[in-house]
């Protein structure tokens, strides 16, 4: 009789729940669709009252003046160089990190991995004025070096290559490895790295999506136009009194695509790599 209680329960909550889903869903869908949609109308359209719902007509002379302001294109190319760049030296480094925290016993293992998770509570901003002084040092500033080489193996990165391999690879795997005469590098790259598909899929959306999205690096070591990536190329067509948001916009949405295409072949990989790795043994 209870159980059937709380059936009937679970059944009148269910199109509550989906009610509550569909709203959650909507407000997190709705800034997505806005800048699509206020990429193909002109400023004086966007800042109606109520504002334009569906799709205009000026995307063309939007992208026009958005080429006109600024060298957008290699923006572009510059993004995907350097989220491309961070993303593989990411992978590579934390992968070979994790596998040596999680197979091998040296001395310091636990202080120096304890260091690795101590950085992962540090503010981001307090590395803003060591960051500048080292790229300026080294004559890096204005180059994407600066980019990529400091983010070229984070503290999370480590942390979930460690766990996943530490969890989902069995070490007499490895050690059958060692006994076919398998050396160490062979066996990371012919054993280890084709079991690793899930957590580099997921490392590598994760760093891709944060490196894409970094406007304080850039902000900081960066000095021309033509080297800016897209986050600090649009931050820099605001101004008090004249902002094109149509342009804006173009450039916004434009942006976007590259994620949403990443997101889409990867999504599965996140999924899995966030939960085949979450125990470890």
């Amino acid at each position: 009789m209870a159980r059937a209680e709380r059936r009937a329960d679970a059944a009148a909550l269910h199109p509550v729940s989906i009610a509550f889903i569909g709203a959650g869903a909507l407000l997190l869908v709705a800034p997505l669709y806005f800048t699509f949609v206020f990429a193909t109308h002109a400023r004086s359209e966007i800042f109606n009252s109520p504002p334009p719902l569906w799709f205009g007509h000026a995307l063309l002379s939007n992208l026009q003046l958005l080429l006109e302001r600024l060298p957008y294109w290699r923006n572009l190319g510059m993004s995907l160089y350097v989220a491309g760049m961070t993303t593989a030296l990411n992978l590579l480094l934390c992968s070979l990190a994790g596998f040596a925290f999680a197979v091998y016993e040296f001395r310091f293992k636990r202080a120096l991995f304890a260091m690795v998770l101590g950085s992962m509570m540090l503010p981001s901003f307090l590395n803003m004025i060591p960051s500048f002084m080292v790229m300026n040092v080294l004559g890096w500033i204005d180059e994407p070096r600066a980019l990529y080489i400091p983010g070229a193996a984070g503290a999370l990165g480590i942390f979930m290559m460690r766990q996943y391999i530490g969890s989902a690879i069995p070490r007499d795997l490895l050690d059958a490895a060692r006994m076919d005469g398998c050396s160490e590098p062979r066996i990371f790259w012919s054993v280890v790295m084709p079991l690793l598909g899930p957590a580099l899929g997921t490392l590598g959306l994760i760093t891709f999506i944060t490196s894409w999205n970094n406007f304080v690096g850039p902000l900081v070591v960066m000095r021309t136009v033509d080297n800016y990536t897209l986050p600090l190329a649009l931050r820099s067509m605001q101004s008090p009194n004249n902002t094109e948001w149509g342009a804006l916009m173009a450039g916004s949405a434009i942006a976007m695509l590259p994620l949403l295409v990443a997101f889409f072949f990867c999504a599965r990989r996140l999924v899995a790599g966030l939960t085949a790795g979450a125990v470890r043994g």
